[in-house]
């Protein structure tokens, strides 16, 4: 048998049906089948021309290109946090044993620790995509006059000569 209810209950509901009535409709015919569902749980940027496809002159494309570099650094900051703190848990989990069990991750922590400091060690807080630019482009000429970073100058008899192949 139905519960009778009160007048009282009835009016809180009629109420509530005329005020959520029509936003649970607009939502539910409206909104909901208009939206692009999106398998990501932050918000994508298109890319945009990098620093050296911009005209000197052309502000806003530099403004871009610095925009789009403090992206990428953040996210490249959260993958090294990330790929750290996998470490420090593997540490943490694999105790006596850890340092044959975690050896990959360490491996790619300090690779990607590596790449990130030849990429933006050393600018400091406030580097934009000028500065990046100008160390990649600093590095280049440092390998191309000295051989790779971190293997020591060339010495004067390989800087003269070219580099031959001895069969």
């Amino acid at each position: 048998m139905p519960e009778a209810r009160s007048p009282m209950a009835s009016f809180a509901q009629s109420v509530h049906n005329i005020i959520d009535g029509p936003v649970t409709w607009f939502r539910e015919s409206i909104v909901e089948p208009n939206q692009t569902k999106q398998a990501w749980y932050h918000q994508r940027f298109r890319r945009v021309p990098t620093i050296d496809q911009c005209y000197t002159d052309d502000a806003v494309c530099r403004f871009e290109a610095d925009q789009q570099f403090r992206r990428d650094r953040m996210v490249e900051n959260e993958i090294v946090s990330i790929l750290r703190q996998r470490f420090e848990d593997c540490i943490l989990y694999e105790a006596p044993d850890h340092m044959r069990k975690c050896k990959s991750i360490l491996e790619q922590y300090e690779k990607a620790a590596e790449n990130w400091f030849i990429k933006y060690g050393d600018l400091g807080a406030y580097a934009n995509a000028k500065t990046a630019y100008m160390k990649q482009k600093h590095r280049l000429i440092w390998e191309r006059r000295h051989g790779p970073v971190g293997s020591g100058m060339k010495s004067q008899e390989e800087l003269a000569s070219p580099a031959t192949e001895e069969e």
